[in-house]
């Protein structure tokens, strides 16, 4: 499976994520391909989950609550900030919470690692927050914790209050995401994580079933995420309803080395359950037929010497790093290459010195930056060098 990647993929994961998140709602289809679809949504992206670009929006921006897609930030921390041992005591506040939930007493203890399935596959708003308190100590401490990995993952406007993603609101504000970060949260769930494939486990996981520490009580819990089994390459998703979000989804699809995220945000609320499994076709199905991967590295520009003022050479070679970058893009797109470099370089110069940068251009929009390095050092002209070159002059 791709997903056990080798540690340069993972690498290269993360440097993109930070450089393409910034950029990804202003490079969308053109006019013509966004009227060819009709979405429930009130909000939606389809997102390139390797590279981070979105290849449609609909109000990818606009800040919406999201109900229990908050699950999958809950997870994924877990999942990185402790060990599945970890056992987690119910609280009376854990038990207090409002269906759906797992029905765990006050008291009642469970390892970290069968709650992830109760979390995942059946949205137990009970799980989250034992598993929020065990892990953080507190509710507020954990929302702590979703609220500063959204911000390392630049989302400018997502805010967390509760780990379960029912309605709430504080003096920070109300809990909310977009379209669009939702999808990128996803995307680092899957494909940078340390997690992912703990991740990917969990929640591809279809039937578990799991006792408490005392082995009193037995829990069994069903997967809800019915895309699983709705396309060929189905991958991972987590649902979300509640009053005020409406049904949501976030999910991901893999097919011919092509990885797609979609994030749908008010989709519908009852009865209209099933909107949001008709948008996820209709935007994977979109995907899959116009946008295919391409290189966007291969467009390398040529790098001629950078000349060096009062060096012993009068120039300096560069190099950029030998790292493919590839795309989802759709064949009758543009792409282009900026070079940012000085007229020249003052005397000493170092190897491996950043002196400039490639943006390479889609469509007329940045999306990605390479660095630019010297190849060479170039010593500065100095008292030695010169009473070398007149020795040099003298013994020709």
């Amino acid at each position: 499976m791709r997903f056990l990647h080798n540690q340069s993929r993972v690498i290269l994961s993360i440097f993109l994520f930070y450089i393409s998140f910034q950029m990804q709602c202003a490079i969308l289809p053109g006019a013509s391909a966004e009227e060819a679809l009709s979405l429930y949504a009130r909000s939606a992206v389809l997102m390139d989950g390797d590279s981070g670009r979105i290849l449609y929006g609909k109000d990818a921006s606009v800040p919406l609550p999201m109900a229990s897609t908050t699950k999958i930030m809950t997870c994924i921390l877990a999942l990185e900030q402790a060990d599945g041992s970890l056992l987690c005591t119910a609280s009376g506040n854990a038990a207090a919470q409002p269906a759906v939930k797992l029905g765990m007493r006050k008291g009642e203890q469970f390892y970290l690692k069968d709650l992830l399935y109760s979390l995942m596959l059946e949205s137990h708003n009970d799980t989250a927050v034992c598993v929020a308190e065990s892990i953080a100590g507190s509710v507020g401490q954990f929302a702590a914790l979703m609220n500063q990995k959204a911000a390392e993952l630049g989302c400018t406007d997502t805010y967390y209050i509760t780990p379960n993603g029912l309605d709430a609101e504080d003096m920070g504000g109300v809990h909310h995401t977009t379209a669009a970060e939702l999808a990128s949260v996803l995307r680092y769930c899957i494909t940078v994580s340390p997690k992912a494939d703990d991740f990917l486990a969990v929640t591809r996981t279809m039937n578990y079933t799991f006792t408490d520490l005392s082995g009193q009580y037995t829990y069994s819990c069903v997967n809800h995420n019915a895309f699983l089994t709705m396309m060929e390459g189905a991958l991972t998703g987590k649902t979300g309803f509640t009053g005020n979000a409406g049904y949501c989804y976030v999910g991901a699809l893999e097919k011919d080395d092509r990885l797609f995220l979609v994030a749908l945000l008010a989709c519908g609320w009852p009865s209209h359950k099933t909107y949001k499994w008709s948008d996820t076709r209709e935007l994977m199905n979109y995907g899959l037929a116009n946008y295919q991967k391409r290189v966007l590295t291969s467009a390398k520009p040529d790098l001629e010497p950078l000349p060096v003022t009062g060096g012993q050479s009068g120039e300096v070679p560069l190099r950029m790093d030998e790292t493919d970058v590839a795309v989802l893009m759709r064949p009758e797109e543009q792409t282009g290459t900026q070079v940012e470099l000085p007229g020249s370089l003052p005397a000493p110069v170092q190897e491996g010195t950043q002196v400039g940068t490639v943006t390479y251009i889609i469509e007329g929009e940045p999306f990605f930056t390479q660095p630019v390095f010297t190849a060479a050092s170039v010593e500065k002209i100095d008292f030695p060098y010169c009473f070398r070159q007149i020795v040099q002059q003298w013994t020709l």
